[in-house]
C-alpha cells in the first residue's frame, strides 16, 4: 500500500466576478429578447414568410455576436457591445410596436 499526500484543494473559479457573471447575464437576456423581437417583426411586417426571415436574422444575429467575441457568452463582454446590443434591440422592439400600431 502506497501513501499518497493529500493535495492541497486550489480554488479553480469559472466566474471572473459578479460583474462579469450580471454583464454575462445581460447579454443572455438580450439575446434571447433579440432572437424573439426580430420573430415578431418579421411576422407583423410580411406575416408567415416574415417568421422564416425573422430565423434567419435571429440565426445571423448569433453568428455575428459569436464571430465579434470569440463565444456566445465570453467571460468578459465589454459595455460598450451591450449598449450597442441594447439599441438594436430596443429599436426593433419600437418598430415592432409602430407595425403593430
Amino acid at each position: 500500500m502506497t501513501y499518497q499526500p493529500m493535495q492541497t484543494t486550489r480554488e479553480n473559479r469559472v466566474s471572473a466576478g459578479t460583474g462579469s457573471d450580471v454583464k454575462t447575464l445581460i447579454a443572455a437576456l438580450l439575446l434571447t429578447y433579440f432572437c424573439g423581437v426580430t420573430l415578431l417583426v418579421g411576422y407583423a411586417l410580411i406575416g408567415g414568410f416574415g417568421v422564416v426571415l425573422g430565423i434567419a436574422a435571429s440565426i445571423a444575429g448569433v453568428v455575428f455576436w459569436r464571430k465579434a467575441h470569440g463565444k456566445a457568452f465570453p467571460r468578459d463582454i465589454p459595455v460598450k457591445s451591450l449598449i450597442i446590443f441594447g439599441a438594436i434591440t430596443v429599436a426593433l422592439t419600437v418598430l415592432l410596436f409602430i407595425s403593430a400600431g
